[in-house]
């Protein structure tokens, strides 16, 4: 502990050599893009070893290459989080190459928006089994490497939830319903896995700049059960313009990925080493 403790010092003063998350392993699902993305480039330069996790294996695998290209080090583990052999597959993957797990950031979603009236039961049951019991699932796999007594590693799980989580939203009945179970199943972890040292956070997102915020007239979509389902908000992209404020945000603006996983890197890192069982809001003051 007095190693970590000098080694925040150290960073704090300037010195960054050692880097926040040095030789810890991070394993960040979502992470071809966006606040994932995000996470798993600014986790590499702190140091970790990061197992960079996507749908999609081949954008996964540019963002490996981003990280050893800047002398990082990281693999690649594609699949959909909500497969049933997902959790086995990606814990497996990343204790054979690192031997050990430090952090799970459970960021791997999207949003299919109905008003609560006209949305079928599909579009409900799988938010809710993408964004509920997929990092669930993910965490009880990966148990044998956080419930380890004695341990003086830094150790964390984040689970990602937003403000629609905390304050409901207009036409996401079921993602409301899904990030708002994401911080009760967070808090247990916080109180069942705390005596092992591992801390359990949630961190609630406002208007973070990323392809669910973008315009869904941009045409970005996902392939969900074989069905394409369009991602962003209607108009949403003139939100994003810095010469017009964003109402409701004392900020007056959207966040960058990069200032969203700059929080996630605080949760995780040994600065909020007293940090556990808390939902951390990231919007700009919004909902204050």
């Amino acid at each position: 502990m007095a190693n970590r403790l000098a080694q925040v010092a150290g960073h704090i003063s300037g010195n960054y050599s050692q880097g926040l998350l040095k030789d810890e392993v991070a394993i960040v699902t979502g992470a071809a893009q966006g606040i994932g993305r995000s996470c798993a480039l600014i986790f590499a330069r702190e140091g970790a070893k990061v197992v960079v996790s996507d749908l999609d294996e081949n954008k996964a695998q540019v963002v490996v290459d981003e990280i050893k290209k800047a002398g990082g080090d990281a693999i690649a583990v594609g699949g959909d989080v909500g497969a049933e052999d997902f959790p086995e597959k990606i814990v497996k993957a990343t204790v054979a190459k690192y031997g050990k797990i430090n952090h799970i950031v459970n960021n791997a979603g999207f949003t299919y928006d109905k008003m609560l009236h006209t949305m079928p039961d599909d579009s409900f049951d799988v938010i809710m089994k993408i964004h509920v019991r997929a990092p669930f699932r993910l965490i009880r796999a990966a148990s044998p490497y956080f419930r380890v007594k004695g341990s003086t590693e830094n150790r964390s799980i984040v689970n990602v939830s937003s403000t629609s989580g905390l304050h409901g939203n207009v036409g996401q009945a079921n993602y409301a319903a899904a990030k708002s179970a994401v911080v009760g199943l967070t808090k247990t972890i916080a109180k069942e896995w705390g005596v092992f040292g591992v801390r359990a956070n949630t961190v609630a997102f406002g208007f973070i700049q990323t392809r669910l915020t973008a315009a869904k007239e941009a045409g970005a979509t996902i392939v969900v059960d074989g069905k394409s389902v369009a991602l962003g908000i209607p108009g949403g992209g003139k939100q994003a313009d810095a010469n017009k404020p964003v109402p409701g945000i004392p900020l007056g603006r959207g966040a960058t990925p990069d200032e969203a996983a700059n929080s996630v890197l605080f949760l995780v890192s040994p600065l909020a080493s007293y940090v556990s069982g808390h939902t951390l809001e990231v919007t700009g003051g919004a909902g204050i």
